[in-house]
């Protein structure tokens, strides 16, 4: 009997564990956008309702649908130098950076100055499945072949308007042409307001697709930057993310004098990274120039027959060249070189004072591991 009880909790632990949670009570694993919407969702690209609720079937406005797509392509820190001016998006309104970004990496064509971009308008399925074959590089096709393609499949082809009918085709093409399974004839609608399970559906395959076509702008913007610099020997990388581990040395220059004999501690300083911090393979995890600041953990004067100069640095925080302010916990003491004379000396003797200079560099030793992502600089916290 207890070796039965002991098989039935086995059973049930296994069927709890393998049965897939949703985020969404109004989801379940047999809904036909489940995978896309948990896996957009556990991405951040999507998210539910106060009440907790996905609301599959609600529609999606062209300002939301901008900044969705931005995220499922992980470009939400890149920043636009020349943003498009709207006469009804003003710099204040909360998805003009997303919608900016999607004109820069061309998913969204650049309508003529001071135009509308009628942000509340609901997304259509043919601007959104637009938007996610502009964001790849694709094989150019005529209107014919795209009628030819899509006439296999679907009963509304003649509906299609003539500016989507290859951007359809060659999203059939790539299979991901997103349509609600139907026992009949599937239909392309494309006019009809895109549902929210629809375009966590489009988006899905959009960010599928970029990951090994993308189009030339995103191609650069996803290619892991490269260069010279101090080469931090335990980082390490992971896909498209650099780490550097705690322990890790890296130099630090200082902006102002600091010295054993005048400064106090607590006193604040300010440096900067003076060469790229790089993996082995020259992958930049933090640039040349970017801030840092801490403050003086242990200042003592070095004095004759008592003891040498005592000057530690606590560094807290860095500032990267995306104005990115992150946590940076390190500790570097400052030391000088001694011959073998002068190492006798200071053991002897002690005394020794400890100043740097401005521009004079000291190195720190990480407390805590940070991870970079190496297209774009960004810390991940």
């Amino acid at each position: 009997m207890r070796n039965l009880f002991k098989l039935a909790l086995s059973a049930l632990v296994t069927l709890v564990i393998t049965i897939p949670a949703f985020a969404y009570p109004d989801v379940n694993s047999n809904h036909w956008a489940a995978k896309q919407i948990e896996i957009l969702t556990e991405k951040g690209v999507i998210v539910g309702y106060p009440d907790g609720t996905f609301k599959p079937d609600d529609n999606v406005s062209r300002a939301e649908f901008a900044s969705m797509a931005i995220k499922a392509l992980g470009q939400e820190h890149t920043t636009v130098a020349q943003p498009v001016k709207f006469n009804d998006i003003e710099p204040g309104f909360w998805a003009y950076d997303a919608i900016q970004k999607a004109l820069y990496f061309d998913l969204i064509s650049c309508p003529p100055e001071g135009e509308a971009f009628r942000p509340d308008d609901t997304v259509t399925r043919a601007e959104s499945t637009t938007v996610a074959v502009n964001a790849l590089t694709t094989e150019q096709i005529s209107d014919l072949k795209a009628k030819e393609v899509l006439s296999k499949k679907y009963a509304d082809v003649n509906e299609v308007p003539e500016s989507f009918l290859i951007p359809a085709g060659k999203a059939e093409i790539l299979n991901m042409l997103v349509t609600i399974p139907s026992a009949d004839k599937a239909k392309i609608e494309a006019n009809r307001p895109a549902t929210r399970a629809e375009v966590a559906a489009i988006l899905y395959e959009m960010m599928e697709q970029a990951k090994l076509n993308p189009n030339a702008k995103l191609a650069e913007a996803m290619r892991k930057k490269t260069g010279n610099g101090y080469v931090v020997e335990s980082a390490f990388v992971q896909g498209s993310i650099g780490t550097i581990p705690a322990g890790a040395i890296v130099p630090v220059k200082l902006t102002k004098y600091i010295s054993s004999q005048t400064s106090q501690p607590g006193d604040i300083y300010s440096a900067s990274a003076p060469e790229n911090y790089i993996t082995k393979d020259k992958y930049i995890l933090v640039y040349k120039g970017s801030a840092l600041k801490g403050q003086l953990l242990d200042v003592r004067k070095g004095k004759w027959f008592v003891r040498n100069g005592v000057l530690v640095l606590d560094n807290s925080l860095l500032t990267t060249n995306n104005d990115q302010t992150v946590s940076f916990n390190g500790v570097g003491e400052v030391t000088k070189y001694r011959n073998w004379f002068m190492k006798f000396v200071r053991a002897t003797l002690k005394g020794e004072k400890l100043n740097v200079e401005p521009e004079g560099v000291v190195y720190i030793k990480l407390l805590k591991p940070i991870k970079v992502d190496l297209t774009n600089g960004w810390i991940l916290e």
